[in-house]
């Protein structure tokens, strides 16, 4: 008799736990995504860094960065570099050339960027007010290599060149 009643007993819950399992199952993905949602975000941020750092990297050690040609290049080279989860992407590059014979040469890389969330997405199905995107921008600047340069050497102001790429 022992055996027929714990049977009834076990079978006879299978109700309660397919509604347990209905309320809790929403709640325990929103839970799980989320964080992940915005691993996926910092790490676009961080993929938007390495590429502007390289591409600055590249455009200082150039023989001749100072041309419309080689910043066009450079800005591409970035480009392509960023992550495909950025969108609305511009790539600037500015080089810094001497104003003053003892002014230090430097380029600038900026990429900016906008990252759709998706758990935004998910809000907005259901009412919430949420931004559409959160913008990304990152910028790297470093000297140029190829210049006589001490430490008490001042910065440029004056712009020589400056080169854009985008991405819709």
């Amino acid at each position: 008799m022992l055996i027929p009643t714990m049977i009834h007993k076990i079978l006879g819950r299978k109700g309660q736990s397919v509604v347990e399992l209905s309320l809790i199952a929403p709640l325990l993905l929103v839970a799980l995504y989320v964080p992940a949602d915005f691993g996926i975000a910092l790490f676009t941020a961080h993929l938007t860094q390495n590429a502007v750092r390289e591409a600055a990297r590249i455009a200082v050690s150039t023989k001749d960065p100072f041309n419309s040609g080689a910043g066009t290049a450079i800005a591409n080279d970035a480009l392509n570099r960023l992550p495909l989860r950025l969108t609305a992407v511009t790539v600037t590059v500015n080089y810094y050339g001497p104003a003053t014979a003892t002014c230090m040469q430097s380029v600038e890389v900026r990429a900016q960027g906008s990252y759709n969330y998706f758990f935004y997405q998910l809000m907005r199905m259901f009412g919430a007010t949420v931004p559409n995107s959160v913008p990304i921008t990152r910028t790297s600047r470093m000297r140029y290599e190829f210049q006589p340069v001490t430490n008490s050497t001042p910065m440029c102001t004056a712009t020589s060149q400056t080169s854009t790429a985008s991405r819709s």
